[in-house]
């Protein structure tokens, strides 16, 4: 498939987008209103020059704050304009900058909305996040000679070969119209070399994830959280789990307060639409079970507690004694491990880690995660671990020693940028 054909494509699936945004809508709030954004009809007005970041998801946000806000405090004379793509993104943007930032939809990628939102930007440069490649965005940003900047970019095995088979021409296309790939490790480099990019347009800049910083004023809300809810108690997180995994984790709880019968979990749904069917499924297995979004305090027989806020996962890994990252019991490839990382928490995942197969490989390598295959290892793990204080400590040192030894991706991407502006 070509750009041309992918375009009519897109544009005979324009009426089933409007269904599925009206299906989304109906079933969650964050899906409501907005729609004009998404086909390019907001006027957007800036008032200064625009740098332009597209985060996708609150995933790809999270990772992007130290470079947006390197950004917003090294060019006070720029606009900078974040979009995204999802309700999750929109709230992450608008939590961590306020109105620092102007913010919206990326529009769906149909050459009229994209080049009205263009048009109104004018953007002197565009830092696309990970993998996010939309082919009438980079063709008309490369047709009006906006430098386009792939940051932080990563391409599993698996959609290399997806790319190889369906969409080769198109794919190589985009590659060819970028100025800039800064991958994050050198077999990701290698698959975009595969599929059309230049090699002197390629760099291993590694991952801004590692570049996490932790506030101290977060360090202090966790504390003061954990004394709330569990002051003398274990605590584990199972952070960004999808349906099937759900049950699998609460089937994992009931097994484990057994044997620690004071043991908390905190799940926290990958989705907002899951948080009241995971809250439905605690009562039905008759776990004493609390909304964080209630507001009620826990007591010693408090069993669970879903975190059905937006934006405070990295808050409550830093309750945890032991981290689960979901996605990675089923087969979606797995959620990024760092965060937790960087707050010093070993680590366990389910074997599907594909979406971050290189960052795992080092944090296996480095004995700060360890990866199972179903719900009974993980049961098993978490019992060992939890018998074993000092081995959770030195795991949880390992991955904080790994952050550390792997940063300097925010200042390589800064440069990037300078470079850009001061040619």
């Amino acid at each position: 498939m070509n750009r041309f054909f992918y375009t009519i494509f897109l544009t005979l699936l324009s009426p089933l987008i409007l269904l599925y945004l009206a299906y989304r809508a109906y079933k969650s709030v964050d899906y409501r209103g907005r729609v004009s954004e998404r086909f390019g009809l907001k006027r957007l007005r800036p008032t200064k020059p625009v740098l332009l970041i597209h985060c996708v998801s609150v995933g790809e946000t999270l990772a992007a704050v130290p470079l947006i806000n390197g950004l917003i405090e090294r060019y006070p004379t720029y606009q900078i304009v974040v979009t995204t793509s999802t309700p999750t993104g929109s709230q992450a943007v608008v939590k961590a900058f306020a109105e620092r930032v102007l913010h919206c939809y990326l529009p769906i990628d149909l050459p009229g909305a994209i080049k009205r939102f263009l048009n109104d930007l004018q953007p002197q440069v565009c830092i696309v996040m990970e993998t996010e490649l939309w082919p009438n965005l980079i063709h008309q940003l490369h047709q009006r000679n906006v430098p386009t900047l792939l940051a932080n970019a990563r391409m599993s095995a698996k959609s290399q070969r997806g790319y190889l088979k369906n969409a080769a021409p198109l794919m190589r296309e985009m590659l060819q119209k970028l100025h800039h790939v800064a991958a994050q490790f050198d077999s990701d480099g290698e698959r975009f070399i595969a599929l059309g990019l230049a090699p002197e347009k390629l760099e291993i800049a590694g991952s801004i994830k590692f570049d996490i910083n932790i506030a101290p004023q977060l360090i202090i809300r966790q504390q003061a959280l954990k004394q709330q809810w569990a002051s003398h108690r274990p605590v584990w997180v199972a952070g960004s789990t999808h349906p099937i995994e759900h049950q699998q984790i609460l089937n994992c709880h009931q097994q484990l307060l057994n044997t620690f019968p004071d043991l908390l979990l905190i799940i926290v749904p990958r989705h907002s639409e899951r948080f009241d069917e995971v809250v439905l499924e605690c009562q039905k297995m008759d776990f004493n079970v609390i909304r964080r979004s209630a507001g009620i305090m826990t007591n010693s027989d408090t069993q669970i507690i879903v975190g059905d806020s937006m934006g405070e996962l990295l808050l409550f890994f830093g309750l945890a004694d032991i981290a689960f990252i979901g996605g990675s019991l089923i087969e979606r490839g797995g959620h990024n491990p760092l965060e937790p990382a960087a707050l010093g928490k070993p680590l366990v995942m389910g074997s599907s880690v594909y979406n971050f197969s290189d960052i795992c490989d080092k944090l296996i390598a480095s004995d700060a995660l360890t990866l199972v295959s179903d719900e009974q290892q993980l049961t098993q793990h978490i019992i060992q671990l939890l018998q074993h204080p000092e081995k959770m400590a030195q795991q949880g040192a390992n991955a904080l020693q790994l952050m550390r030894d792997n940063q300097g991706t925010l200042q390589r991407l800064m440069r990037w940028v300078d470079d850009q502006l001061t040619d």
